[in-house]
């Protein structure tokens, strides 16, 4: 969703490969991909994780706290072909029951424009977050 220079692509990538190295093998990146039924079968799809722990806080309910970690929801990406036809929800489904198998509760993600109408659908809701983006 953001802008990237054409200069800095290779180095993205580079930083992309050697931060996944390392967080995929901890269980800190999760990754879905969606494939055409093909063959061979090609990507059409994908979404992935990132697991962060949290302070502890004040849960939705009265008595109950929320201890993390919070998952927020990256790369959710579906080719221009494949676009209303399912695959972002189906995506979408699949990494929210794997949230929901590892007892993880608090969800966050930034919506793009197109996106927002899914996610409000799945249940998500717009908060106060606020952004800072130093010198």
């Amino acid at each position: 969703m953001g802008q990237l220079a054409s200069h800095q692509e290779a180095f993205l990538q580079q930083a992309t490969a050697l931060y996944l190295q390392d967080a995929v093998p901890r269980g800190d990146y999760l990754a879905w991909v969606a494939e055409d039924d093909g063959s061979p079968p090609a990507p059409i799809g994908g979404a992935g994780v990132q697991l962060r722990p949290i302070v502890p806080r004040p849960g939705a309910g009265a008595d109950d706290l929320e201890l993390g970690p919070e998952a927020i929801i990256l790369n959710v990406y579906v080719e221009p072909d494949w676009r209303r036809r399912g695959v972002g929800e189906a995506l979408m489904h699949a990494v929210m029951a794997a949230l929901a198998a590892r007892g993880i509760r608090r969800i966050v993600l930034h919506a793009s424009k197109d996106g927002r109408r899914l996610y409000e659908r799945l249940g998500f809701v717009a908060t106060n977050e606020m952004r800072w983006i130093g010198p």
